[in-house]
């Protein structure tokens, strides 16, 4: 639909990328229909891409909406295969073979130290494992009925409200972007017990240096975690804050929290979101925020303390491959991730591909 089928050159450009300005789509087709669980990158359909994360040897995982399944993409092969789920909506319980599993919109994808596979299933209000072992799923968090409860309990017997986002931390906690409670939510997944970390029953933007426990956070979209600091876009609070858990407190990093498109080149405190919904940290400690609904990747740069846009002009279509990623357009971008080798990847959502670009070091 938006671009015709490309042979293994296009994977030769891509794997090779280095500038810092050029864009692509390698992976999806442009069309949403469910047209195959496995094939080349560039003919296998990919329907509402969402999340994207690193996994086990350097592979990149995408969750598929619209088809309700994760897929995993092989740099070096070009090669794309399921990984979870049937291409079914709906909630089949524990205990089968992940590629057997109907899902219900998972949103984004998470690896733990020993290969296992964490996604969350927004629609089912849950949060399921697959084991790297046996490729059996099995629930983490979350009854399947949306709500509010089970604090201080089993994560298995509490509610969630529209679940997007999860982290893992080293420790053995996952954190779940609780958004349609206003909530960030830990499992310890040791002992299997859920508690409530920041957010509370106000619908508020928090104060910059505020403790998380017990108060406000307003829409908690997007997790990200990195040595002790829990990085955190708001999509109704258009901004970006970290949690710092040395102590227990929330920090203001970009967006005054009101909606817009503006900042570029400035104090990212001083900046305009609209909506984030995906945020990843580099290797140089940048902060790569998907602004959603300004079609747009912008970077922050704590040390130079400047935000810019990095991939998207800011608006909606599809265009720009082989080019500046700034001069690119795109649909309602969501997740993001990067590789082994620095590249960024884009859930470029209503476009149904993935873009791939470079960050100048």
């Amino acid at each position: 639909m938006f671009h015709t089928v490309m042979t293994g050159l296009l994977m030769m450009l891509v794997l090779s990328l280095s500038a810092a300005e050029t864009i692509d789509s390698p992976i999806g087709t442009g069309s949403p229909e469910n047209n195959g669980d496995f094939g080349h990158a560039n003919s296998v359909n990919i329907g509402q891409p969402f999340g994207v994360e690193v996994g086990p040897r350097g592979a990149m995982y995408i969750t598929e909406v619209e088809n309700h399944r994760v897929i995993e993409y092989l740099p070096k092969s070009g090669k794309v295969r399921t990984v979870a789920g049937n291409g079914k909506k709906g909630l089949t319980r524990d205990g089968g073979l992940a590629t057997e599993a109907a899902l219900n919109e998972p949103y984004e994808v998470r690896f733990a130290a020993n290969g296992d596979m964490y996604f969350v299933e927004m629609k089912n209000h849950m949060v399921r494992k697959v084991d790297a072992k046996t490729q059996v799923i099995s629930t983490v968090a979350g009854t399947g009925e949306r709500g509010f409860s089970g604090d201080d309990g089993p994560a298995m017997n509490a509610r969630l409200n529209n679940p997007h986002s999860i982290a893992l931390d080293n420790q053995g906690n996952l954190y779940i972007a609780d958004i349609g409670n206003h909530r960030i939510r830990k499992v310890d997944l040791a002992s299997g017990m859920i508690q409530s970390i920041a957010g509370n029953n106000q619908r508020l933007r928090p104060q910059d240096g505020q403790l998380a426990k017990g108060n406000s956070i307003l829409g908690p979209r997007a997790l990200f975690y990195r040595d002790n600091i829990l990085w955190i876009a708001l999509r109704e609070g258009h901004s970006v804050w970290k949690l710092d858990f040395s102590d227990g407190r929330l920090w203001h990093i970009a967006g005054t929290g009101a909606k817009g498109y503006s900042g570029d080149g400035g104090s990212p405190v001083q900046a305009t979101f609209d909506g984030p919904k995906g945020i990843v940290v580099d290797e140089q400690g940048r902060i790569l925020v998907v602004d959603t609904e300004n079609h747009a990747i912008r970077m922050i740069d704590l040390v130079q303390s400047k935000i810019t846009t990095v991939a998207g002009n800011g608006h909606v279509g599809f265009s720009g491959d082989g080019g500046l990623a700034v001069e690119a357009t795109m649909n309602r971008p969501h997740g993001i991730g990067i590789d082994l080798q620095g590249r960024v990847y884009v859930g470029d959502t209503n476009n149904h591909v993935i873009r791939v670009f470079m960050t100048a070091k």
